[in-house]
């Protein structure tokens, strides 16, 4: 089986990208979603930040916020946001190429790895990871500063008022998130070792079913919390 000749991806064929992709990450976090702890936060990274998210109404609200944002968000999640909006371009860009690269018929581990392969831009997908790792940062230490959940709480009705309601929503619910979780850098390690192990048997051709997340469960939530 071949890709498609005229190199088009349909809609189809990228949700179920997306839904293989949603699968693996969910496999890959299972034990650490298992904890309340850090629960809110991985739900807000595998759905608003690497998930299968539309994010293109909040993308055009930040084309006409961003000034006014400049002068109102407090400055970790200004960066915050600016990097999440370069991580969701960035895997957009990879998942349309994804899309593209994989052979028609259901997608599977071995499937999905020669369309990975196929892809490459290791560089790439190394920043792609970075990103990940460089917004929780960005959250874990806005979420540090009490006067930013003060910030949030009285931006809120304005921003909706004015039209920005999806990208208020955004940042409150990273925030929340990470507020929450008091601590997140054990976490983030984790998120790094783990996506960058994936890419490595992803470009190697090794087998992504050691990967699961069988494999993390012994002493993760001890390695999460240092």
């Amino acid at each position: 089986m071949t890709a498609s000749p005229d190199g088009a991806a349909p809609a189809k064929r990228l949700r179920e990208l997306q839904a293989w992709q949603a699968a693996r990450l969910a496999a890959t976090y299972g034990d650490l979603r298992g904890d309340p702890r850090y629960r809110p936060a991985l739900d807000f990274f595998l759905g608003d930040l690497y998930g299968p998210t539309d994010s293109r109404q909040r993308d055009r609200q930040l084309d006409r916020a961003w000034r006014l944002l400049q002068r109102a968000l407090p400055g970790h999640l200004r960066a915050a946001l600016d990097r999440a909006i370069e991580l969701q371009a960035l895997t957009a860009e990879f998942d349309l190429a994804m899309a593209r690269a994989l052979p028609a018929g259901p997608i599977g581990a071995n499937s999905y790895g020669a369309a990975y392969r196929a892809v490459g831009r290791r560089s790439a997908r190394e920043h792609q990871i970075g990103l990940i790792v460089a917004v929780g940062r960005d959250l874990d230490r806005a979420a540090r500063q009490r006067w930013t959940a003060f910030a949030l709480r009285a931006a809120h009705v304005p921003a909706h008022a004015a039209g920005f309601g999806a990208l208020q929503d955004f940042l409150e619910r990273g925030f929340a998130a990470f507020q929450a979780m008091r601590g997140a850098a054990g976490l983030l390690r984790l998120i790094e070792a783990r996506e960058l192990q994936v890419m490595e048997a992803l470009l190697s051709g090794g087998d992504l079913e050691p990967l699961a997340a069988s494999q993390w469960r012994a002493g993760t939530a001890g390695a999460a919390a240092r």
